[in-house]
């Protein structure tokens, strides 16, 4: 065959196919094309999650009618003054958007220069329809309508309006947290659902865009080195969600998507997170143009550094310093109501202040029939009224009811106390076993409530008040899209309004647990394996999700009651041996290793 020339509009075709892949990405262009020509506002419109419309009015310079021509050719660019593109400093410079978008879309472009008239230009999937002059304020408006509607083939693989709604969403916030002087407002089917004002400072944006409790979690970052600046917000280790949808990474105000860059945000949080757990940040790097290629993808998401064990090092310890001076910062502070349940002990009959503690000489403690030696005497009548907290017990054993059973009876022994309110010790025929009883319970909770799926389905508990939980609109879709899957947990939510879900009944085998944090949850884990997983291993992620919510927490006091009987429950449930997220549950010191311990072998 030989070789020819392919037709104009077909080229059109084929670099809108590399530029516009869905409407975000016709809308992230046509937004940093707003922001290069130095708006103050920028007001977007979408239809049916941009398929139908996408409009984008700015307040920018404008364009002249003959530069407006210009624009909708291939290549055309005012963004790169002369031909040194690695001195590049605008987001967008490739001159390919405006006549990719025309070439597949019905494209409107209004514009005017302040002191001139306006000017608009229609170009129907690559034809130009009609020109000529119109009313508008200073500055641009450009309407996409129809997107791919005579490109079938690419149509089809479009997802549907809701999902194309969140990817534009998340394109806005992103171009928005990364330009804090700019206001950005959006509507999608008349209704307003995201909107920041000019002038605010980088923290509040960010905060504004993320999550409202960023505000009081979180670090400043702020680095320099070797002309590299870092800045940005990240949140504390224990304020983390479940799925990395909240990391944030701009590159000269330019939002990115780089491995190195996620890579290194893991290094820095490795030994502070588990490997399920994301940070909330925004992270903003400045690098001289000459020392990073923004060039490398059509769509301007990827960068190549020339030094990318500089950047990596630079995030790793930028975060680490961060957090490091953060000191016992953590974030889910205990507010006013919760420290007002707390309760006091009933006071002891006698008061310590008043009991004696020397006597003559004599020792009043226990009855002890031993006397002080004349030295200690005399030191003794020295001593009189301690302060209580001398005499505080060290700990306090419960009164026994019943004789405790025997070690030799069970695999995990009998329960003798617990340790940092987070570790049974347990007392075996052949040692001495640790249970770590967060662990352990939470992988219990995921059997019963796997158990219950099998047969009747779990029981829910009605709540006296329902509990509106609010969350961004594309995680109130995605739970509303599973209302059906999450009732057969228990879980019974109904849409609350745009962006909130209303929880009337948790899972019964959770008891009063967190409906906030499980929604919230929940919401993670179906942003992550919605659509990779098959429908019985969605219901693993759900069920694994509430198991950790409704197990005991470390940091609870358990009787000793308690503790027997979860280890008797450990020991005729299957996989007890490890949690639901492949950790062990005990571990166990036999007798000789015990007697290593103190040199008896």
């Amino acid at each position: 065959m030989s070789i020819r020339r392919l037709p104009e509009h077909l080229v059109n075709r084929i670099a809108a196919g590399e530029v516009v892949e869905r409407p975000a990405s016709a809308l992230k262009e046509l937004v940093e094309n707003a922001i290069d020509a130095g708006s103050t506002r920028i007001a977007i419109r979408l239809s049916a999650g941009g398929l139908e419309r996408i409009e984008i009015i700015d307040d920018g310079c404008g364009m002249a009618p003959p530069d407006m021509a210009l624009a909708l050719e291939r290549h055309a660019t005012s963004k790169l003054p002369d031909e040194r593109i690695e001195a590049v400093e605008t987001l967008g410079f490739r001159g390919e958007a405006l006549p990719s978008i025309a070439s597949v879309a019905r494209l409107t472009m209004e514009s005017r220069v302040r002191d001139a008239d306006g000017w608009q230009r229609i170009v129907d999937n690559g034809k130009l329809v009609s020109e000529g002059p119109c009313a508008i304020p200073p500055g641009t408006t450009i309407r996409v309508e129809d997107l791919f509607a005579r490109v079938p083939a690419r149509r089809k693989f479009l997802r549907s309006p809701r999902a194309e709604y969140a990817a534009c969403l998340d394109v806005v916030r992103r171009l928005a947290m990364a330009h804090p002087e700019i206001s950005f407002s959006l509507e999608h089917d008349g209704r307003r659902s995201l909107s920041v004002q000019g002038g605010e400072g980088r923290e509040e944006r960010v905060a504004a865009l993320t999550d409202r409790g960023l505000a009081d979690n979180h670090v400043i970052v702020a680095l320099e080195r070797e002309g590299l600046a870092l800045s940005g917000v990240a949140s504390l280790p224990t304020y983390n969600r479940g799925v990395a949808d909240h990391l944030y990474l701009f590159v000269n105000g330019r939002p990115v998507r780089d491995r190195l860059l996620l890579g290194a945000v893991r290094g820095a949080y490795a030994d502070l997170l588990a490997r399920d757990r994301h940070p909330v940040l925004a992270l903003f790097l400045d690098v001289p143009p000459t020392e990073v290629d923004v060039n490398v993808h059509p769509a301007k998401t990827e960068v190549r550094f020339r030094d990318p064990a500089l950047v990596r090092g630079m995030i790793v310890s930028g975060l680490k310093r961060a957090l490091d001076e953060a000191g016992f910062r953590s974030a889910q502070r205990p507010d006013a109501a919760s420290m007002m349940a707390w309760r006091s002990e009933p006071a002891s009959p006698t008061p310590i202040s008043s009991m004696p503690i020397f006597e003559h000489g004599d020792v009043a403690i226990a009855d002890a029939p031993a006397r002080l030696t004349p030295a200690f005497a005399d030191a003794g009548r020295s001593w009189h009224q301690p302060s209580p907290s001398a005499l505080a017990p060290a700990a306090r054993a419960e009164e026994a009811h019943a004789a405790p059973p025997q070690a030799h009876s069970f695999p995990l022994g009998v329960a003798r106390g617990q340790v940092a309110k987070t570790y049974i010790v347990a007392e075996a025929e052949d040692g001495l076993v640790i249970v770590d009883q967060h662990a352990a319970h939470e992988r219990l909770v995921l059997e019963r409530m796997r158990r219950a799926l099998d047969g009747a389905g779990v029981a829910s508990q009605a709540l006296l008040l329902p509990e509106v939980v609010e969350l961004d609109e594309p995680a109130c879709d995605r739970l509303e899209a599973r209302i059906g899957e999450l009732k057969e947990f228990g879980l019974e939510l109904e849409r609350f309004g745009p962006s909130a879900m209303l929880v009337r009944a948790t899972p019964a085998l959770l008891g009063a647990g967190d409906a906030q944090g499980l929604v919230r949850d929940l919401a993670d884990d179906l942003a992550e394996a919605d659509q990779a997983l098959s429908l019985k291993e969605r219901l693993d992620h759900v069920a694994a999700t509430m198991a950790c919510h409704g197990s005991v927490r470390a940091g609870r006091v358990l009787s000793v009651a308690e503790m027997n009987a979860l280890l008797r429950e450990m020991e005729i449930t299957p996989h007890s041996g490890q949690c639901n997220h492949g950790r062990p549950t005990w571990v166990k010191l036999a007798h000789g290793d015990i007697e290593k311990l103190f040199g008896r072998k």
